[in-house]
């Protein structure tokens, strides 16, 4: 049996597959905005990105969780 993903990732899939994009691309554009609030990059990203808000939210969400755990 296999856990289900829980939490923001569990967003990835219909990321990747609704953008085109790996979570990783996605990431690496998050780690560039410094100095950003939460909400900023979430808006930054529907804006510039075209990602939806829930998407966006939850990349936002795993980025900061990661700098936050020493992961990024």
């Amino acid at each position: 049996m296999t856990d289900k993903v829980k939490g923001p990732a569990s967003y990835f899939p219909s990321i990747e597959a609704k953008h085109g994009q790996p979570v990783s691309h996605w990431l690496g554009l998050i780690d560039g905005q410094t100095g950003r609030t939460h909400m900023q990059m979430v808006d930054w990203l529907k804006a510039e990105h075209g990602l939806g808000h829930g998407h966006a939210n939850a990349l936002v969400a795993h980025a900061l969780a990661s700098r936050r755990d020493g992961a990024a």
